[in-house]
């Protein structure tokens, strides 16, 4: 069975909660609504996120889109709506779905929604560096091709209606439209209620967010300098690469530096990504490509004892 943690969202429409009982209680992370459209913000989100906060849960905050309205303005109106809260660990979501009437998809095609997304998910990232930032949404949402792709995906979808977490967590795990999902919200009874398929301490680790997107060519093109993460003033190279990986134990030390980025020094990488969560579960563990983000994980673990 796979590794999972236990987690439940909250809205307006939930009262607050006994956070530290439901941590007790095996819960890892909670979500609130923050924000939806372009001005509204929950009237209930401060009390529900300093009570998860509080806690020690893995925090984290979602927003309404309608994709119908700018989604530059609708981002500035999530980013006030947490920037008291985020940090380190935090987790921002878009909550991508259909009105049932459809008004907040009214008039728009599959790659204008899509587009939103895209341009709602950049502002957050420019937000907050190196924090994690998804989509919530539905198979039909990522059937239609409103998803973009290398998004980390929190899914509905209620096959049994009310259900413990262990009756999810024995379940298969959702692919839809053959796309990995991270969380499932698997009921809305008595309350919503999620799994991650990451265990409670590989998902506090997957959360700190500085993870490789998966864009980078397969061949090492040094990037940019991890600020404040290396041991010494070395500019980033295949050999800098090399003596990372062997301080963190994924190279081992006999092997001789080289300035080439070769098989060794790429199967050294591919070790990193097996072990780190944040790989898993992006399907990307034989992955030999790493780039800034993944960059800096590396120097943490290598240096930062």
């Amino acid at each position: 069975m796979t590794s999972t943690s236990r987690g439940i969202d909250v809205s307006a429409y939930q009262p607050a909660q006994d956070w530290k009982a439901l941590k007790a209680d095996g819960l890892t992370f909670a979500f609130a609504k923050a924000s939806e459209g372009q001005k509204t913000h929950d009237p209930k989100f401060a009390t529900h996120i300093k009570g998860i906060k509080a806690a020690g849960l893995i925090a984290g905050a979602y927003h309404f889109a309608w994709p119908n309205q700018s989604a530059a303005t609708e981002a500035e109106n999530y980013i006030a709506a947490v920037k008291a809260y985020a940090g380190p660990g935090f987790l921002h979501w878009l909550d991508l779905e259909r009105y049932s009437d459809g008004r907040n998809y009214k008039g728009l095609s599959a790659a204008q929604i899509k587009a939103y997304a895209t341009v709602w998910i950049a502002a957050v990232k420019k937000a907050f560096p190196g924090q994690v930032v998804g989509i919530y949404t539905s198979a039909s949402d990522i059937a239609a091709g409103h998803v973009p792709s290398g998004i980390p995906l929190w899914y509905p979808a209620y096959p049994w209606g009310a259900a413990t977490y262990a009756r999810a967590e024995a379940a298969t795990r959702p692919k839809p439209s053959g796309r990995t999902v991270t969380f499932w919200q698997f009921t809305s009874t008595p309350v919503d209620r999620n799994i991650a398929y990451l265990s409670p301490s590989a998902l506090r680790e997957w959360a700190q967010g500085d993870t490789d997107d998966g864009d980078e060519p397969k061949t090492y093109t040094p990037p940019k300098y991890p600020t404040g993460l290396a041991p010494n003033k070395a500019k980033p190279s295949a050999v800098t690469l090399q003596r990372a990986l062997k301080a963190a134990g994924y190279m081992a030390k006999s092997v001789a530096e080289s300035p080439n980025y070769g098989p060794r020094t790429q199967a050294g990488v591919v070790k990193f990504h097996n072990a780190h969560p944040a790989y898993r579960a992006k399907g990307k563990t034989s992955d030999p490509a790493i780039g800034p983000n993944g960059w800096a994980a590396l120097f943490r673990l290598a240096y930062a004892k």
